[in-house]
């Protein structure tokens, strides 16, 4: 009877430890050798959701997805949910992604008053 308690607690501690490494993703998409700096890029839309937050800004034509950190990192390096609106103009760094299409990482952006923060 205690073998079969233990190996019940034993299969219910492996499924609790398993779940939040079965809800994160990769990030092997992400070419994280390569960085690409753009400037005077305009925000089309600021997703702060978790588990991560979303910046899409529009370069001519081109639009770039951009995933960030969790909104809860994200406020220890001094971001929140109104840091960036539609309409503003920043310059940014992100990590592209593998497959060539517009959209990556974001690494850093600055914003028009000069701040600089981290995405990551």
């Amino acid at each position: 009877m205690a073998d079969k308690i233990r190996a019940i607690l034993l299969a219910a501690a492996a499924m609790v430890g398993a779940q939040p490494a079965a809800a994160h993703h990769s990030f092997a998409m992400f070419d994280q050798t390569k960085q690409v700096e753009m400037a005077g890029l305009l925000v089309e839309k600021f997703t702060w959701t978790n588990p991560h937050a979303f910046v899409v800004v529009q370069s001519g034509q081109t639009t770039y997805a951009l995933e960030c950190s969790s909104p809860n990192l994200m406020t220890h390096a001094g971001w929140n949910y109104q840091t960036l609106k539609a309409g503003d103009k920043v310059d940014i760094v992100f990590y592209p992604l593998r497959n060539g299409k517009p959209g990556g990482m974001l690494k850093t952006v600055r914003l028009a008053n000069g701040k600089v923060l981290s995405g990551w």
